[in-house]
């Protein structure tokens, strides 16, 4: 469920070029969305197809593809989902754990905890 949006960087290992981006956290989300067109652009391509079931028991597949993000000034490689063009860019759990953050939805920020998964 997205709670607030927060500012984050996207980029691709292959080109170094990152772009600015405002994306809804959403703890919601296994994984991190972005519009397919902003990471073909950067050089992001798929490398997977991940299945995904929807709240009326439909399963469908998303392409992912590994991207570089910067978030709070930390940068990490991750899987992204390429999004449909009109999608507006979400935050999802794994990249907020990959990051070692949570979230503090009463201040509406991100918060730096000790990883969970490690």
């Amino acid at each position: 469920m997205g709670t607030f949006s927060v500012d984050i960087e996207v980029g691709a290992a292959v080109s170094g070029r990152f772009v600015k981006a405002t994306a809804l956290v959403d703890t919601g989300a296994t994984h991190t969305l972005l519009p397919r067109s902003v990471l073909l652009e950067l050089g992001v391509q798929p490398v997977d197809r991940i299945p995904s079931e929807l709240a009326d028991q439909r399963t469908i597949e998303y392409e992912v593809g590994e991207a570089r993000l910067r978030v709070n000034g930390r940068e990490r490689t991750t899987l992204v989902v390429l999004g449909p063009e009109d999608a507006a860019p979400l935050l999802g759990a794994t990249t907020l754990e990959l990051f070692n953050l949570a979230v503090d939805p009463v201040r509406q920020q991100l918060v730096p905890v000790r990883g969970l998964l490690k």
